[in-house]
């Protein structure tokens, strides 16, 4: 400890800058996969991670590098790179949903363009299916498509009316069961399987299969997913991997019209010297 004091007296104040600059870069990358691991299981493995990675830096400095134990070292560094191969398989969902964010389109699809188009058809039918406590889980495909859980559905290819929904999630009927998807003003497949996500990657007590299916679906995606509990008809809306229960009318209003909007700006906006070229462009002589 004298060594390290010693030390820190003896930095000059362009070290201590750097050392702070650094600090808060740590920080804030911290601070950042804290917030994007919320209320998942993820969080967890990532807080225990960073307790052992610390409590090993520390052990390592005050002991092993003072009494000169060179194997103890050794074999920490061994044990740092399989806490990175453990990390690996255990942040699998988190990271394939980062990537999932990172290599998002920035273009405006034919789904965002129709999706305005069918907002109020869908709340419409959500209200109802409320009102009546007819259980119903909706996912509305965005930027990532939806395919691999289309395949395990029926599909369908109608446009998306009030009545419609109302009839598929109607109690007895074939397709009542499970999800809907639906893709810009179409519904392209019902009784379609979602994953359940794990019991132990979401707060709030016990959830039902369809609240699990929602929480599934949007981790891996940036679909909206609308469930109607049976139990009490309590709308909920699960968006990233979060739920949020007891959505009011107005607030899924808000939310489907916030994500037409967050879509529309996603346009392709090519660099003026590529319009240039484009409209300069002559035809080759025959």
């Amino acid at each position: 400890m004298d060594a390290i004091f010693d030390y820190l007296y003896r930095m000059e104040p362009r070290e201590w800058f750097i050392v702070l600059c650094e600090l808060a870069f740590i920080g804030a990358f911290v601070y950042m996969v804290l917030t994007f691991l919320e209320g998942t299981r993820g969080e967890r493995l990532f807080r225990g991670i960073i307790f052992i990675l610390l409590a090993g830096k520390v052990i390592l400095n005050l002991v092993v590098e003072r009494f000169d134990m060179a194997r103890v070292s050794y074999l920490y560094n061994w044990f740092l790179i399989a806490i990175l191969i453990i990390a690996v398989a255990a942040f699998q969902p988190e990271i394939r949903r980062a990537l999932i964010r990172l290599g998002q389109a920035r273009f405006l699809s034919g789904a965002s363009q129709h999706l305005s188009r069918s907002v109020e058809e869908i709340i419409n039918a959500v209200t109802t299916l409320a009102e009546s406590k007819t259980g119903a889980i909706i996912v509305i495909e965005q930027q990532v498509g939806l395919g691999e859980f289309i395949e395990t559905g029926e599909r369908i290819d109608a446009k998306v009316t009030a009545e419609l929904l109302r009839t598929i999630f109607y109690p007895g009927t074939p397709l009542h069961d499970m999800a809907v998807v639906i893709q810009g003003d179409r519904i392209v497949a019902a009784r379609v399987q979602l994953p359940l996500a794990e019991s132990g990657s979401f707060r709030g007590g016990q959830l039902g299969s369809r609240h699990r299916a929602a929480i599934g679906a949007s981790s891996g995606s940036d679909a909206i997913v609308i469930v109607v509990s049976e139990e009490t008809g309590i709308i909920s809306v699960a968006v990233d991997g979060n739920l949020v229960r007891n959505v009011s009318e107005a607030q899924l209003r808000k939310r489907l019209t916030s994500a037409v909007v967050e879509a529309t700006t996603l346009v392709d906006r090519r660099p003026e010297a590529e319009l240039a070229t484009v409209t300069t462009k002559k035809p080759k002589k025959a």
